[in-house]
């Protein structure tokens, strides 16, 4: 294919004087600087990398496709190239398009980011052969540590303690089925190239594993291209504890403490920590040694993560795998060592020797990272798709990072992971950094799709995570408790969102420029011109709908600010003030709400479907308006008599055919959408009357699957 190159013209900005502090750090002979590097990835982990290169004055070349176009990390970049179409098999991950991206424009490395390419050897190693530098690992140490049964067969001897499991070639069922016996269920079944948490299945019971197995292997071989599992014993109740490590190309490897990312979904981490909360100082140094000896035994360069898999009483740990690359919750690490790894990754492929020696790194307070994702945790955590309509953040600081590579009116789509960022902050102790972490997230304001913020804010208040009580276990235990439920409105709160949405809504019709009035009149009807009256007798009926509840009120202006406010017999005085933000910037959104006397800050957006959002403190409160009876009746799709896509996605597997009997809960085809496999089941018990979508189609959300036709009785 023909690749375009997009120039952007921006130029590099950094300090020349902390490059020739590093060029001169350096007691190599030939150390080879790069100053311009291609970044083989996209999203909040291009724009991380290319933060780092232009601080140290390193040009960037982006590569992206053409659903990314206009995203950040290519306007950020001095150079980005169009390397295919937005599916990741037809550009992110087409090697020889990204190598001739590198080459035409003059960069002397590659950074792969994580995912995509990052723990592809084959890839590590085109890139030698093509004289480009793979920031990263040698091609033999990724293969080792990307088979988990070779890794776990290296880690042994090395003195590394290993989970007791069959990591054996003999892949048949029936055998396989033995193994496990022989371990005792609960077991583990795990993708010998695995990792993220694909073809991963516990088997609690013996019953369960033929089926398991063979969703398992059928995962396994779509994203890696390979069936093969490993068995292991399940450790029950455990935490999740891994260690950041560094190696350079003259023998020296050290590790940078650990963190303990347990809280966790379907093995995708939620919240990650550093240091780990409550580890004994003899496991941590024991868990530090054993990591740097893992990292040695394979000869191994760059930044490592080793997992391991930790007893809560015991604190005895055992190695899981070694993830090969930059891991999404380095920052953690970052903000506790004071260093910044990107850096680090970019001197030691470069030929220089490590930083720092293990004893000059030392733990600095405690640190948070929060994933923010598109998603709707009370449907199960399905991921949302479409443009992010408004974002607000917590102000940046030396405590507080922003880790995104979306802003507002950016598009979060279905070819891609829908993480929207990553909210890291520090405190000097846990304790701090948690109230930290609690506020900030109050702080991100985020309208037009479904998030977790909600869900971050419940697990981050919760009783047992205050305490550091937390196994991998923790959001299965107390999942009632952190899924968000729908909102019950006050009258209260049916007051105050009728009365923003009354003044939002005059001020959009109305169209005047909120730069043109005075401060204390911004959002008062008052200041927008002599179409509106002043009238303490004039009545409005505003109707509101918040989740599944309607409610009619009656409003009558008092005062430029003030308001009455009846719902169901109950008045309110509803006061809504301007409220200047922390910047220079005038935040149109920002109110102090006092109602009956009792003040609050919140903000409040009317986006143009007429959704009113209102953030207050730990709540999201959307109203809306009524819609008409045919459009709230449902369609077909959800009539009940069919399977329907939960949302857009590619239909991976269909287990049944027409005529077929099945029974209700039974698995009747499987579909992958945002990097998640959602598994569906027939709704009732019947035969199938019809497939509508085979292996391999695209189908839109509601889109049909098949049709049943009920049993009778």
């Amino acid at each position: 294919m023909a690749f375009q190159l997009v120039r952007k013209g921006w130029s590099s900005f950094g300090s020349q004087q902390s490059l020739n502090v590093l060029r001169c750090a350096s007691s190599t002979a030939n150390p080879q600087w790069m100053d311009k590097i291609l970044i083989a990835n996209r999203g909040e982990i291009a724009c991380r990398i290319m933060h780092t290169a232009k601080k140290l004055g390193v040009k960037t070349v982006a590569v992206y496709s053409e659903a990314d176009a206009d995203s950040m990390h290519v306007a950020m970049a001095d150079e980005a190239v169009l390397i295919g179409p937005a599916a990741s098999a037809e550009s992110y991950l087409k090697m020889e398009r990204i190598i001739a991206a590198a080459k035409s424009t003059g960069a002397k490395g590659i950074h792969p980011g994580y995912g995509f390419l990052s723990e592809n050897a084959d890839f590590a190693d085109l890139c030698k052969s093509e004289d480009l530098v793979f920031i990263g690992p040698p091609a033999s140490a990724i293969n080792s540590m990307g088979s988990k049964s070779e890794s776990k067969n290296i880690m042994a001897p090395s003195g590394v303690p290993v989970v007791p499991g069959y990591h054996g070639e003999e892949q048949d069922p029936t055998y396989l089925l033995e193994q496990a016996k022989e371990i005792g269920f609960p077991v583990l079944i795990k993708a010998v190239k695995g990792g993220g948490g694909k073809g991963m299945r516990v088997v609690l019971d013996e019953k369960d594993f033929y089926e398991s197995l063979e969703m398992a292997k059928d995962e396994s071989r779509k994203h890696f291209a390979d069936d093969r599992v490993l068995i292991e014993r399940y450790v029950q109740r455990p935490r999740h504890v891994e260690v950041q490590v560094f190696a350079d190309q003259h023998g020296n490897a050290v590790h940078l403490f650990e963190r303990d990312c347990s809280l966790q979904r379907r093995h995708q981490k939620v919240i990650e920590e550093a240091p780990a909360p409550g580890l004994l100082p003899a496991t941590r140094q024991a868990m530090g040694d054993a990591a740097v000896r893992a990292a040695l035994a394979v000869g191994y360069e760059g930044a490592g993560t080793v997992e391991f898999i930790m007893d809560t009483v015991t604190q005895d740990f055992f190695f899981m795998e070694m993830n090969t690359r930059l891991q999404v919750e380095h920052p953690v690490t970052e903000m506790v060592t004071n260093t910044d790894l990107v850096e680090w990754q970019l001197k030691v492929a470069s030929g220089y020797p490590l930083p720092l020696s293990q004893d000059q790194l030392a733990l600095d307070g405690h640190a948070f990272e929060a994933r923010i994702y598109a998603e709707n945790p009370s449907a199960g955590f399905l991921p949302g798709s479409g443009p992010l309509k408004f974002i607000r953040t917590p102000a940046p600081s030396d405590e507080v990072r922003i880790e995104t590579g979306v802003s507002q009116g950016d598009a979060v789509t279905v070819h891609y992971d829908p993480m929207i960022a990553k909210l890291v902050v520090k405190g000097k102790d846990r304790e701090q950094a948690l109230t930290q972490l609690r506020y900030c997230l109050t702080q991100y304001n985020i309208a037009g799709l479904s998030t977790n913020i909600d869900f971050l804010q419940n697990c981050a208040s919760h009783p047992a995570f205050v305490k550091g009580e937390v196994t991998t276990d923790f959001i299965a235990d107390f999942e009632t408790e952190l899924v968000p439920v729908p909102a019950v409105a006050s009258t209260r709160d049916w007051a105050l969102g009728a009365a923003l949405r009354y003044l939002l809504t005059l001020t959009k019709e109305l169209g005047d420029s909120l730069s043109d009035m005075n401060a204390e009149d911004v959002f008062s009807p008052w200041g927008l011109g002599d179409s509106f009256g002043v009238n303490a007798t004039q009545e409005h009926s505003v109707t509101l709908c918040l989740n599944e509840s309607e409610q009619t009120v009656t409003l009558t202006p008092l005062s430029e600010q003030a308001f009455n406010v009846t719902v169901d017999q109950t008045t309110h005085v509803v006061e809504l003030l301007t409220h200047p933000s922390n910047d220079s910037e005038l935040d149109e959104t920002l109110f102090l709400a006092r109602v009956d006397g009792h003040q609050q800050q919140l903000r409040a957006v009317l986006l143009e479907d007429e959704e009113l959002h209102v953030f207050e403190q730990e709540r999201h409160l959307v109203f809306e308006e009524p819609k008409p009876a045919f459009l709230s009746q449902g369609s077909d799709a959800a009539a009940g008599n069919v399977v329907v896509a939960p949302m857009t996605g590619t239909v991976v597997k269909v287990m049944v055919e027409a005529g077929d009997m099945v029974e209700e809960g039974q698995v009747v085809a499987t579909m992958e959408a945002m990097k998640m496999e959602l598994v569906l089941r027939a709704p009732f018990s019947g035969k199938v009357e019809a497939v509508h979508a085979l292996a391999g189609e695209f189908v839109d959300e509601a889109g049909t699957i098949l049709a049943l036709e009920a049993k009778d009785d």
